[in-house]
């Protein structure tokens, strides 16, 4: 748990927010040999010193400088602004603008002078300039940023072709691997530090597509958009947040995979903006109750808890509550990992997705679209659906629930959304299961088990059905202000 430590990034700007054998004695002399071979071929061992490697590498980093116009007396804080507002107009003076400056690092990736450095670096800049291994300094242009993944592009006129360096595969990248990792730290120009990856695949809650590698190696404030370097000098990451309690290194660094930043760099680089797929889904995790509610063999997959209205994921047939197992030929082990799927994904492209729905897997195929901001937030209005038994008011004792039927008094009361359809939550029991999960008057129970409800009798018909197949929990999909969530809620037996 994050008490006194946080989440900086590396240039020191802001944080980031966020947001576990063999065969008996006989075979051990044979197996200890065979492990020791494998090992000498593919282990490779500290070197004796890092000062070739850093020496072919240091021309290619670079320093990258900010400057941005400010209002002398802004802070970024209304009130205190206004109080300095009125202090100059007291003083009969006029507000006289100065120059924020903000450091980090950048590598070179092309010699006709691109750049690549964090997006938090330049952002918000007047003017951008970038400091050579030689001192010389030069205005830059931002050719594209990319807020998603903190990365952003620059591109300087050279003179004469300027040393790149290549990227490496992340992906073969493993835990234990020696990395060098060169920046300039607290803006004293370049610096080299050496370490190992300590852990792969973490999410920071910095953004949707978290995939960072951790490392050891010294990162401090000003080493944003630094790269980190595996020992045959490729780029395997760039330097982006620190764990820190103090602001300074301890040990615990965050760099963006380059298999990640490689593909968001080229499009950077040829449109200017990044261009993802999109399936049109709102998804989230599939915990151990709702694997059993939806009798899911486990926990694996995505769960869709809404449709984007003629997104491609609609017009393929996904459907609410599918729970997206595999998505072109690649398995979705667990929910965060699909965003990046899909993102990385050309779009245009057909693929195959298999979800599971009722209890077998399906198979769609989907053509992906381009990613929209807008189109992402649009969300499927539920259809009114056809009710079994009708009561208007009722109570669901094995949830701990009143329930009634959607009325206008009922909107007006909750506020809720014209569009809105289903049954309405009046009363929770503080006692029940309901209550367990968070659910509150005025929430709307779109569905139970994956089946539509338009009254109370048919909220307890879906829930009394479960309980005598022998079944301990039951899903329902609940509208909140217009957000739509699978919660599983046990069934009490009493």
């Amino acid at each position: 748990m994050m008490t006194t430590a946080a989440l900086f990034s590396a240039s020191g700007r802001h944080s980031l927010t966020a947001p576990q054998w063999l065969h008996p004695l006989l075979a051990l002399p044979i197996a200890a040999a065979l492990l020791l071979a494998a090992a000498a071929a593919s282990a490779r061992p500290a070197p004796d010193s890092f000062a070739d490697l850093a020496e072919k590498l240091l021309p290619s980093v670079v320093n990258v400088s900010t400057t941005q116009e400010q209002m002398a007396g802004t802070s970024g804080d209304q009130e205190l602004d206004e109080f300095f507002k009125e202090f100059f107009d007291r003083q009969g003076r006029m507000e006289r603008p100065r120059r924020a400056t903000s450091l980090g690092s950048g590598f070179i990736i092309d010699p006709a002078g691109y750049i690549v450095t964090n997006n938090h670096v330049i952002e918000g800049a007047d003017e951008v300039t970038v400091r050579l291994h030689d001192d010389t300094e030069l205005t830059a242009e931002v050719i594209g940023i990319d807020d998603k993944t903190d990365l952003a592009l620059l591109k300087v006129d050279a003179k004469e072709p300027m040393p790149a360096v290549a990227w490496g595969d992340s992906d073969k990248t493993r835990i234990g691997d020696w990395v060098v990792a060169i920046g300039n730290p607290f803006g004293l120009g370049g610096s080299v530090t050496a370490g190992i990856v300590s852990a792969r695949k973490r999410d920071i809650m910095a953004g949707p597509y978290d995939d960072f590698l951790q490392t050891d190696a010294s990162i401090n404030r000003g080493n944003s958009g630094g790269p980190m370097f595996n020992m045959d000098g490729e780029v395997i990451g760039i330097n982006t947040a620190i764990f820190s309690p103090s602001g300074g290194s301890v040990g615990i660094g965050f760099a963006i995979p380059s298999n990640l930043a490689r593909n968001v760099i080229a499009q950077l680089r040829e449109y200017g903006h990044t261009r993802r797929g999109w399936l049109g889904v709102r998804i989230q995790t599939v915990n151990e109750e709702l694997a059993e509610g939806l009798r899911l063999p486990s926990t694996e997959g995505a769960l869709v808890a809404n449709v984007t209205e003629n997104g491609p994921a609609d017009l393929a047939g996904i459907e609410q509550g599918d729970v997206v197992l595999k998505f072109d030929g690649r398995p979705v082990e667990e929910m965060r990992k699909l965003p990046r799927m899909v993102a990385e994904t050309a779009i245009d492209k057909e693929v195959e997705v298999v979800v599971w729905r009722q209890g077998r897997e399906v198979t769609l195929n989907v053509v992906l679209g381009e990613l929209d901001e807008a189109a992402e937030m649009a969300a499927l209005t539920p259809q009114e659906p056809q009710g079994t038994p009708e009561r208007r008011e009722g109570t669901v004792d094995l949830l701990g629930l009143a329930l009634a039927e959607m009325s206008p008094e009922l909107r007006e009361r909750f506020g809720l959304d014209d569009g809105a359809s289903g049954v309405v939550i009046t009363e929770v029991d503080q006692a029940g299961s309901a209550a367990e999960k968070d659910l509150r008057p005025g929430d709307v129970i779109v569905e139970v088990d994956q089946e539509p409800v338009a009254n109370p009798g048919d909220v307890d018909q879906r829930v009394s059905q479960a309980r005598e197949n022998g079944y301990r929990v039951v899903t329902l999909l609940v509208d909140r202000d217009g957000e739509y969530q699978w919660v599983a809620l046990r069934i009490d037996q009493g």
